[in-house]
């Protein structure tokens, strides 16, 4: 099960991740996100979850920021992965891929139903609820009959509680949590972050 811990800001929720056994720790830049980081912020997580595990994956999670722009900000700063969230077209995964060649595609079954892997050229698929970083749940019936390849990522509404249940409800083959982990809209709980991990390693 891939692990992605998203929406970090402070170099010790990095190393924290990283340590507990995610596969990926996510920055999100993208205003006015409660999230968004500066690049000063983006590169202090990158150096601190790479000092912890060098084999993670650091992604650069957008939504609005136009993709060429996307794409160099992620090359300058030194990220892994490329993350394009909502209304992007395949003409824009391509121009990102140009530039930065690790690009997933995060999209919502709501708004796209019939969302397919590799429409768009993408690494990975990120499947998410209607509202990005709201941390409502969402009907995860919808993905019945949808062709999602075999390495998508659930999103959306996860928490340390309920994350297990997700996983044996829907067979993803990875989640990602952001909101679900805070104890306030962009304030990050160690303890959640802990559990949140152990809960989707033993689903």
């Amino acid at each position: 099960m891939y692990v992605k811990i998203c929406g970090l800001r402070i170099p010790e929720h990095a190393t924290l991740a990283a340590e507990r056994g995610a596969d990926a720790v996510g920055v999100v830049m993208s205003e006015p996100s409660p999230r968004h980081a500066t690049p000063e912020q983006a590169t202090a997580v990158i150096a601190a979850a790479r000092a912890a595990n060098p084999a993670i994956d650091t992604v650069l999670v957008v939504r609005e920021m136009p993709a060429v722009e996307a794409a160099t900000t992620a090359r300058r700063l030194g990220f892994d992965v490329l993350q394009l969230h909502g209304g992007y077209s395949a003409a824009d995964f391509a121009d990102a891929a140009a530039i930065h060649p690790r690009v997933w595609r995060a999209a919502s079954l709501a708004t796209t139903p019939a969302l397919r892997f590799g429409d768009y050229g993408e690494e990975r698929l990120l499947v998410d609820g209607a509202v990005a970083g709201s941390g409502e749940p969402w009907d995860l019936g919808l993905i019945a009959g949808a062709e999602l390849g075999s390495a998508w990522l659930l999103a959306g509404g996860l928490d340390p509680d309920n994350v297990a249940d997700a996983i044996r409800a829907a067979l993803p083959g990875g989640v990602d949590v952001s909101s679900g982990i805070e104890s306030a809209p962009g304030v990050k709980s160690p303890e959640r972050i802990e559990r949140f991990i152990a809960a989707a390693r033993a689903a």
